[in-house]
């Protein structure tokens, strides 16, 4: 967890609207606001009232529309790390007044876990916390939070806090030791922002109407604008998916599923509430799949009510029938479920359970504790149901079970409107982005990219907002032989979508990760870089933001010749006569080829003229030695050859 200062003690959104004018914009005391560039300040009032809005110098007005909702524009000012106060004001002179806040520029972070990743693991992170005292820094930590529509407020008043080492410490060390390198080089106030959760795709961080764009997934958005709009309707209509897909994949006909006729399957005892890795049964030893829960329990009158079923902990995504009738459906690693039972899905006597547990990495079942799974009736006392549970496992290793459209890490625009969305029009300097560890093997995911960049520049009202791309560090085990990479081709979609968008730098890692964590604690020369791209940007020099990358592959002769871009000074192989880890393929293999190194080219001897393509540091984890002047690793990349 962050700072959790979105969990600090601050007033709520509904109760903050009780007593008007407020300020509802992701303004809060300390924070910083974007220079040069326009204000937008929103928020609430009496329906038809009027609203002066001052900061500084500047003032203007707005009028709360039918709904109590206002917006007004201050106009933009140069940085300033003089506190200036944002004060709106209605009739009878009631106010809300914002203190201490700087005009600087403003940085959103964001991604899975290597942005989320805290300052005091990062390398000298004792000594970075200990430091870290700066007023100039003010850093906001968006709390974890899933949203069914981008019109959500945020559930806390955002809270900001300068930099400290008790506010320091568990923020995010990238986005941290980032902004303090741009405030020393700009000499202005920095604000940070970040809105990060470990393990997460990056389905959820794109908004739910640019999604829809893609192939097969205007299907889940209107799945969960109806989910949104109606919670059971949404899951009657996830249940219909479930049947659809299981009587595909089993050959059975409709009401034989197994929430409908469980006695179809066979089923044996839990041994114990834990991961089924730990069980001893051989066949779940390393099992990622899915696996069918049972349980049953009687009521002794008609239910009068509906009724709550607590399941404790589960790993990872389950699906819940109670007589056929479905309940919820969650994704969380371990977290607790406790779904509302409708009366009508309840009778009198024997009830029946069916849980579709489904995991897709590491530990997976029900964690229990068997004490804390339980289902009370309406007026009534907790039944236990922590004993006499069965499993039937469906089939080793196929995940391709229904998944809904609201979860967590992989559902569908949740995360951008749970945590981007609700930041409003806010302006920003730029945005920093380090995910893809979860969708390594996703052949789409430039496309992906591409939209979350389109989405987000709509929100923050700026069609050139930059982005800093970091791409995937090296994590595995090195290669010993030529072979695919799910790794590498990720890398390779990162790289060709940052060289579509004329906005955004790539930053490459590919020589700071750790064989075995997939959390390098190196996050300092990963800052580096993005303020190195962030400058070059800015100054209009795209070509020299990332370091050196590839930029044709001609064929010569009997050689291929490379060229490259963004090489400061000239490029060396570190440690060795030439650089290593190019090769040459043909339509069907690769092989290693020799390089030899002048200035900023490079030539590949023995091509063959079969050879179509080359690549480099092409594996999950290559060993690399090749740099130029900077010092930046040569980006990893797969080109076409060209020429005769």
């Amino acid at each position: 967890m962050g700072l959790a200062l979105l969990l600090a003690a601050a007033a709520a959104w509904p109760a903050m609207a009780q007593a008007r004018p407020r300020i509802l914009t992701p303004i809060s005391a300390h924070a910083v606001l974007q220079r040069d560039r326009p204000i937008i300040v929103e928020g609430a009032a009496d329906a038809g009232e009027r609203v002066s809005v001052t900061m500084g110098g500047a003032s203007t007005t707005a009028t709360a529309d039918a709904k109590g909702r206002w917006r007004a524009t201050l106009p933009a000012m140069a940085a300033t790390a003089t506190p200036l106060t944002l004060t709106a004001t209605g009739k009878d002179g009631a106010a809300d007044t914002m203190d201490d806040l700087l005009i600087g520029d403003v940085w959103l972070c964001s991604g899975q876990s290597n942005m989320e990743y805290p300052t005091k693991q990062a390398l000298n992170g004792e000594g970075l916390v200990k430091g870290a005292a700066d007023d100039r820094i003010r850093l906001l930590d968006v709390a974890h939070h899933v949203g069914l529509s981008a019109d959500e407020p945020l559930e806390k008043r955002p809270v900001w806090a300068a930099a400290s080492p008790a506010s320091v410490a568990d923020f995010s060390a990238v986005c941290y030791l980032m902004v303090k390198d741009l405030a020393a080089k700009a000499n202005v106030p920095m604000g940070a922002i970040d809105s990060s959760w470990g393990g997460t795709k990056i389905l959820p961080w794109i908004p739910a109407t640019e999604a829809r764009k893609l192939p097969g997934l205007s299907a889940d958005a209107d799945l969960l604008a109806l989910y949104a709009r109606d919670h059971a309707a949404g899951l009657r209509s996830f249940s219909d998916r479930w049947g659809d897909w299981w009587r595909k994949a089993s050959g059975t006909k409709r009401g034989q599923e197994p929430w409908n006729a469980p006695d179809r399957l066979s089923w044996t005892p839990v041994p114990k509430f834990s991961p089924w890795e730990e069980w001893g049964v051989p066949a779940l030893a390393d099992y990622n799949g899915l696996v069918w829960f049972r349980q049953g329990f009687e009521l002794p009158t008609a239910p009068s009510g509906d009724g709550v079923i607590e399941l404790a902990g589960i790993d990872e995504l389950d699906t819940v029938w109670v007589n056929g009738v479905v309940v919820g459906a969650t994704f969380g690693w371990g977290d607790w479920r406790r779904y509302t039972v409708p009366r009508s899905a309840l009778k009198k006597g024997r009830n029946e359970i069916v849980v579709g547990l489904g995991d897709t990495y590491g530990p997976g079942g029900m964690f229990g504790p068997a004490d804390h799974i339980q289902f009370t009736p309406a007026g009534g006392q907790p039944i236990p149901l922590g004993s006499g549970w069965r499993y039937s496992v469906y089939k080793r290793d196929d995940q391709s079970y229904p998944r809904s459209p609201w979860e967590s890490h992989a559902g569908l625009g949740t995360l951008y409107n749970g945590m981007i969305a609700p930041l409003g029009p806010m302006g920003l300097k730029g945005v920093a982005w380090y995910q893809g560890e979860s969708d390594v093997g996703r052949a789409d995911y430039g496309d992906r990219l591409a939209l979350l960049m389109t989405g987000w520049r709509q929100q923050f009202q700026a069609p050139d907002l930059p982005f800093l791309i970091v791409q995937l560090a090296n994590f595995g085990s090195p290669p010993v032989k030529i072979g695919d990479s799910g790794w590498a081709a990720l890398r390779e979609t990162q790289r060709l979508a940052v060289l579509r968008d004329p906005h955004a730098a790539l930053v490459t890692a590919i020589d700071i990760g750790v064989r075995n964590d997939i959390h390098p604690a190196d996050k300092n020369e990963l800052a580096k870089r993005l303020v190195f791209a962030e400058q070059h940007l800015m100054a209009g020099d795209r070509a020299n933001a990332s370091g050196p990358m590839i930029a044709s592959a001609t064929r010569a002769g009997g050689e291929v010749v490379l060229r490259f871009n963004g090489v400061q000074g000239a490029l060396h192989a570190w440690s060795a006569a030439a650089p290593i880890g190019f090769e040459l393929c043909d339509a069907s293999a690769c092989r290693y080829a020799q390089a030899s190194v002048n200035g900023s080219e490079v030539r590949l001897a023995d091509a063959r003229p079969s050879d179509v393509r080359v690549r480099y540091a092409w594996a999950d984890a290559p060993v690399v030695n090749f740099y130029d002047d900077a010092p930046h690793p040569v980006v990893p990349f797969e080109m076409v050859i060209t020429g005769n």
